[in-house]
């Protein structure tokens, strides 16, 4: 029987179920499309009509899910499109084709290069580009988000996931061997694993230093020492030598597989850094700026080890300012991601990176948008206690009692006990002095109870 036949239209919407992590509700699709509710119910009917999605439950509690035929459908329609932006591999364009054929001769073909000042030298703010300007100009209208809110909100509230996703994404891409489940367990684990070996170091490392970067940056902005604490927290225990930890780089590298040569004065590379940053402070589209640093960082090489995971990471930071969807790498290979990296080292030439950004950003901007739009859907529980919530904040950070205590003050329904105790710690854990005000807390006694260790 063959597969029913996929309307353009119909594709954002499939997308969007597919790469959210489980049952989306139609609130979510809403906001997550920008549309009204009337276009998403009529657009859901056609594709539970046509086998695309299926129903979960009813009334407040409904959900869909995509089925088999949906994937084949979007497989088919993405057959011939060079740059996909649903599932799928990335496939080179004609543009970046032949900078990847001539990084696949041997090496002892291609020309000896250095470190070349003129890629940064030349680059001025907001009348260069690296990305193709009206590509910079859409991924920024489809990565922002709508609200008005502190920066690193976005990042705030997809933590959790975007923890999970760019620790083991970078982590793969330096030859990690965990996998996507393996990383979800350990996080949940913590260090209670067991012995701790280098892959399970690596992404350990990767969470605490997105967990450095998601508060440090909002608050600090981007700066040299910011990106080197980075590097220092990717980098703890990995390596032999602690001076190659958080420093710039003292000694020698050479990129393998490469014939380039990056720059090996001290000097010269800290200058370049400070380079490198004043310029992205100055970049007004935080797409172009995310791209700008991620290139630049690897390019330049500034750490004795870690470099690539450091630029990785650093690409968020404009993101996160400006409240933009992050950048996870997720289904990136590593031949491409090393093809890319080539071309700007040896050619500086950016079009294999143009390609490979777009690919993963248009991916993570569909991830992160879903979950975003779920979480933003009112949760009926909070909305039903909603006061109740506001005396249990109250309770313990205001007045210093024991959650369990608290409990015994506000009546709510045994039935809902256990799941209202789950979003009070949530609550409890995400306290900070940014958010503190909608609970009528003060920022000051918020701190002091925060500075206490949390106490509950």
């Amino acid at each position: 029987m063959s597969t029913p036949r996929l309307l353009p239209r119909h594709h954002a919407l499939l997308r969007l179920v597919l790469a959210a992590s489980g049952p989306i509700q139609p609130g979510a699709l809403e906001q997550a499309l920008q549309v009204s509710r009337p276009t998403i119910n009529r657009d859901l009917r056609d594709l539970l009509t046509t086998g695309f999605l299926e129903k979960l439950g009813d009334g407040r509690s409904t959900r869909y899910v995509a089925t088999d035929a949906a994937r084949a459908a979007l497989r088919v329609s993405t057959a011939a499109a060079p740059m996909p932006a649903g599932p799928g591999p990335l496939r080179w364009s004609p543009v970046a084709m032949p900078l990847v054929e001539t990084l696949l001769a041997p090496l002892g073909t291609r020309t000896l290069v250095g470190y070349e000042s003129s890629f940064l030298g030349n680059y001025i703010p907001n009348q260069s580009s690296l990305l193709p300007q009206q590509l910079a100009t859409e991924l920024f209208n489809a990565g922002r988000s709508r609200d008005q809110q502190p920066a690193g909100t976005y990042a705030r509230e997809v933590l959790e996931q975007l923890l999970i996703d760019l620790s083991w994404s970078s982590s793969r891409l330096e030859g990690n061997s965990k996998s996507l489940l393996d990383t979800k367990e350990l996080f949940e684990l913590g260090e209670q694993v067991g012995p701790l070996d280098e892959d399970t170091l690596m992404l350990l490392n990767h969470k605490n230093a997105i967990e450095f970067m998601v508060d440090a940056v909002p608050t600090q902005g981007i700066t040299v020492p910011i990106i080197v604490d980075l590097q220092a927290k990717l980098m703890k225990d990995l390596l032999k030598d602690s001076r190659d930890i958080g420093s710039i780089r003292q000694r020698v590298v050479n990129i393998h597989g490469s014939v380039y040569t990056p720059s090996n004065i001290p000097t010269l590379l800290e200058e370049t850094l400070k380079v490198i940053i004043d310029k992205v402070r100055h970049i007004r589209n935080p797409v172009e700026a995310a791209f700008f640093l991620w290139v630049n960082v690897a390019y330049l090489q500034p750490f004795a080890d870690g470099n690539k995971r450091t630029s990785r990471l650093s690409a968020n930071m404009p993101l996160m300012l400006y409240n933009c969807a992050p950048l996870s790498f997720l289904d990136v290979e590593r031949n491409d991601y090393a093809t890319a990296m080539l071309g700007v080292y040896e050619q500086r030439n950016v079009a294999a990176a143009v390609e490979l950004f777009e690919f993963i950003y248009r991916r993570s901007i569909e991830k992160y948008s879903v979950l975003r739009a779920s979480l933003g859907v009112p949760d009926p529980l909070r909305a039903r206690y909603r006061q109740a919530l506001n005396e249990l904040m109250q309770f313990v950070v205001f007045y210093g009692r024991t959650l369990e205590d608290a409990f015994l003050q506000v009546p709510v329904d045994a039935a809902d006990l256990a799941a209202l105790r789950v979003i009070a710690n949530t609550e409890l854990d995400h306290m900070e002095q940014y958010n503190c005000a909608r609970y009528n807390l003060a920022r000051g006694m918020t701190q002091r109870w925060i500075d206490a260790g949390r106490p509950r």
